[in-house]
């Protein structure tokens, strides 16, 4: 697949080398071969990159964008099959540095059909939750038309100074900065290990740290859990008025089956009055990574300049791919097949 440098006016003109520079979870997902196995009975697991910012960044990859990982992995095997398999999909890991005191992130997960699924999350003493503030190349990321920073490196004092770091070097050199809430309660210590499919605690702590990166977006995207740890609040209308009390940014809300809601500037009265992006009907094989398939697809339109509801329709059409396929980064469709 031949790809194109895209500008921010749309033109495909730009003389930035890289579209979009992603930063935040990547590691390895091991994906459960016996599908609706609890974990304590699978057998057997498909290896595959893993981590939101890592599916992300491969997905839009594989879209046709110039993509590339700022971050962490081990200095051990998995960490060097993330690296390969990034960069056979096109990926820029020049910037994926090798933590040689620190493990690649592992994810053991099993396949369903439906939201309840089993996973465990490999973390302790993990290099992607460990990126720095001498990781962050201000000049790279000066070079890129877009920033996608994964809220849960907010989670650390360490990886929040790079995230901030990176965003800085994005607002001053006129990218495009956006933030996947991505919340874990897990991986913010709110939940036990057992528990690393719980997608919602409330945590005022976790809502302070969001909202520090809010006013520098141009992009906030999050599930209805994720919308409301945003904004601080249990009722999603009241958090989305936060989270637009301290962003211009444009807002969306993903709701799963029935697709997406877009707020690009004032909160309705009712926020299922925003404008709505349909979801796209699909037997269901395996829910995890539709999420990381919405947010390639809609960057891929989104940077590009494309009207929000084209960006809307292309992101809920991938989504629906990947829920249909097993895996997540691997499920990722093509440009061509997105548009077939």
């Amino acid at each position: 697949m031949t790809k194109r440098i895209i500008s921010q006016s749309g033109s495909g003109g730009s003389s930035r080398p890289i579209d979009l520079v992603c930063m935040g979870r990547v590691g390895v997902d091991l994906y459960a071969e016996q599908e609706g196995a609890r974990l304590e009975d699978v057998t057997s697991f498909r290896k595959y990159i893993g981590g939101s910012a890592a599916n992300v960044c491969a997905g839009a990859s594989r879209l046709g964008l110039r993509t590339g990982m700022l971050d962490r992995v081990g200095d051990e095997q998995m960490g060097r099959f993330v690296r390969e398999a990034m960069a056979k999909e096109g990926i820029d890991v020049s910037r994926l540095r090798r933590a040689p005191d620190r493990l690649t992130t592992l994810v053991t997960l099993g396949v369903r059909e439906t939201e309840d699924f089993p996973r465990i999350f490999f973390a302790e003493n993990a290099a992607d939750l460990a990126v720095a503030e001498q990781d962050i190349d201000v000049d790279w990321i000066a070079s890129s038309a877009a920033l996608l920073v994964g809220g849960t490196l907010l989670a650390r004092p360490g990886s929040a100074a790079a995230a901030r770091k990176a965003i800085g070097a994005a607002r001053r050199a006129g990218a495009k900065v956006i933030l996947d809430v991505d919340y874990r309660p897990v991986l913010w210590g709110l939940a036990g290990h057992q528990a690393g499919a719980e997608m919602f605690v409330p945590s005022q702590n976790v809502s302070d740290a969001i909202q520090s990166a809010l006013g520098d977006c141009d992009l906030v995207v999050g599930t209805d859990h994720e919308i409301r740890i945003a904004g601080g609040s249990a009722q999603t209308h009241e958090a989305l008025k936060s989270i637009r009390a301290s962003t211009d940014a444009l807002i969306v809300l993903k709701v799963g089956a029935l697709g997406c809601l877009m707020d690009p500037g004032e909160i309705p009265p009712n926020h299922h009055d925003g404008i709505r992006g349909q979801g796209v009907r699909v037997e269901v094989f395996n829910s995890v990574g539709a999420g990381d398939a919405f947010m390639s697809s809609f960057l891929r339109g989104w940077l590009t300049e494309a009207p929000i509801e084209r960006c809307a329709r292309l992101a809920n059409a991938c989504g629906a791919l990947v829920v249909s396929r097993h895996g997540c980064s691997p499920a990722m469709p093509s440009w061509e097949e997105l548009c077939n």
